[in-house]
């Protein structure tokens, strides 16, 4: 199964996170499908570059999106339906 989730970078306590689709059985930080965007807690404008159409491209494809990447998604006014 396919999930977009978020995958962790960054350094000692100054996370970035990537937005990825990525098999439900990798790691957290292995392989994945494909970059859909980044989230930056630290920044004022917390997510950047993502890609809303290749993610409702993953949706209809099976896909399912993780609690906290949709509230992430909903509290900065990305609708995806």
């Amino acid at each position: 199964m396919v999930k977009i989730r978020l995958q962790r970078g960054g350094r000692t306590h100054r996370p970035v996170y990537t937005i990825v689709a990525a098999n439900s059985r990798a790691a957290r930080n292995g392989k994945f499908l494909e970059k859909l965007g980044q989230y930056n807690p630290n920044e004022e404008v917390a997510l950047s570059g993502v890609k809303v159409e290749e993610i409702k491209v993953w949706i209809s494809k099976g896909a399912q999106i993780t609690d906290t990447v949709r509230s992430l998604f909903k509290r900065n006014g990305i609708k995806l339906s």
